[in-house]
């Protein structure tokens, strides 16, 4: 089985070439032509990557995956425990994620062009009120409680209130497939525009959008902050992961070894990165200082896309994956 996902989608003209509307929009329709045969393929288990360090920092919190190969997402829990299937129902290539305040899991379910969400109690999951979402990629949820859709088929981000004011369109320019999203605690989103290899920064009291200054990016996706505002950017199509520091000065390139298509990134605030490591089927954990790369010892995944972890309100499920339908 052929797998598609970053670098292998885009098959328009090459990063960095004319940026002509003729010339984005002949790119642009290659790449929509390969997420469309992505979406119709057929779900399958790929061999387990071998396992490094087994446990993450002592007393941390699990790690949440979306396996998008095999339709489901996964948790793995930090005290070297068995990974464990969050029941969610009927999801088709799902990416994106994001955890609420309340404990609450959204996910982008991306072949059904919806946002699903599950409580924190364990109940039946929920779609999300949302209007004309083609292919959900990135999703992001800000202090407030109001989710960010990096809605990539439509080249828009939209906005669903928490306070019940519906859905808006978040004012961007010339965004081509945005895939992950990120937000300041002051509310600024950045935006990674896979198509046009550069990550946007939108301001959110409304001065309107810049670009973040990058060096040679090729269809970016996954994005992090840390604490300190440094933004950490999964480069899929040069297979590294780049960081941009808040205090200005230029990019540096992560130490890793032997990414292939990076897509999601997830910070644990003691200090280490997280990659899901799309076409190795693996997640990677390094120290943000540098080194100490170990791969997770998760079973199965099939083009990890998406990380993301809990608030400390929040409480994995811990029914075995044989209770909870691994591999639907």
């Amino acid at each position: 089985m052929e797998r598609m996902t970053a670098r292998s989608r885009t098959l328009g003209t090459p990063a960095g070439a004319g940026r002509t509307k003729r010339g984005r929009r002949a790119r642009w329709q290659a790449l929509a032509a390969g997420l469309l045969l992505l979406a119709a393929l057929p779900v399958g288990a790929a061999g387990a990557a071998q396992p490094g360090d087994p446990r993450s920092p002592v007393g941390g919190p699990p790690l949440y995956v979306s396996d998008y190969g095999n339709n489901r997402v996964v948790a793995l829990p930090s005290d070297g425990g068995d990974q464990t299937t969050v029941p969610f129902d009927g999801l088709v290539r799902p990416t994106g994620m994001a955890w609420d305040a309340a404990g609450r899991l959204y996910v982008s379910d991306t072949g059904n062009n919806r946002v699903v969400v599950l409580p924190p109690d364990g109940g039946e999951q929920s779609v999300v009120p949302t209007v004309g979402l083609s292919r959900p990629l990135g999703l992001a949820i800000g202090r407030t409680g109001d989710l960010y859709i990096a809605d990539s088929f439509n080249d828009r981000v939209v906005k669903i209130s928490a306070a019940g004011g519906g859905q808006t369109t978040v004012p961007t320019t010339g965004l081509l497939h945005p895939w992950g999203l990120a937000l300041e605690p002051d509310g600024d989103l950045y935006v990674s525009d896979f198509v046009n290899d550069r990550v946007v920064k939108v301001a959110a009291d409304g001065s309107g959008q810049s670009t973040v200054p990058t060096v040679g990016l090729s269809q970016p996706t996954g994005l992090a902050l840390n604490a300190a505002g440094d933004l950490y950017i999964a480069d899929s199509g040069n297979n590294r992961v780049v960081k941009v520091p808040a205090g200005g000065g230029g990019q540096s390139t992560v130490p890793t070894t032997g990414l292939s298509d990076p897509l999601g990134l997830a910070l644990d605030g003691s200090g280490s990165l997280y990659v899901a490591d799309g076409f190795n089927n693996r997640v990677v954990r390094l120290r943000e200082t540098g080194g100490g790369q170990v791969t997770l010892p998760f079973t199965g995944l099939n083009t990890p896309t998406g990380l993301a972890f809990p608030p400390a309100s929040a409480r994995p499920w811990e029914a075995p994956d044989d209770a909870r339908g691994q591999g639907r």
